[in-house]
């Protein structure tokens, strides 16, 4: 069994900051938000609901994990996300919440 070693502890230290960036509501909405095409940040602003300095630090933050990239046009920055794996993930997690549903209701009979 391989020990928590210094290699093996900052892999598992740099997952966990990319996990960080998606653990929040909002940020995790801009990801959907931007899973079927690329949207710039006042469109975001706009559905997230929110000012755009606000938006415009989620973004920064998902763009500093390595979840989203920019595409400058002139004045315009539009997002789309860097890695589509990053979709299998968030059914994933939906997955896991219909489970904890399922357990709850079966606990609850």
């Amino acid at each position: 069994m391989p020990n928590m070693n210094e290699k093996t502890n900052a892999n598992y230290k740099a997952r966990a900051e990319i996990i960080k960036a998606l653990a929040h509501p909002s940020r995790l909405f801009i990801i959907d938000q931007i899973t079927n095409g690329e949207r710039n940040v006042q469109d975001l602003t706009c559905l997230v609901g929110a000012d755009i300095s606000t938006v415009s630090k989620h973004l920064a933050i998902l763009k500093n994990a390595g979840i989203v990239k920019i595409d400058k046009r002139g004045a315009q920055v539009f997002y789309s996300i860097k890695v589509p794996c990053l979709l299998k993930f968030l059914p994933c997690v939906e997955a896991v919440l219909k489970n904890n549903v399922k357990e709850r209701k079966a606990c609850l009979k």
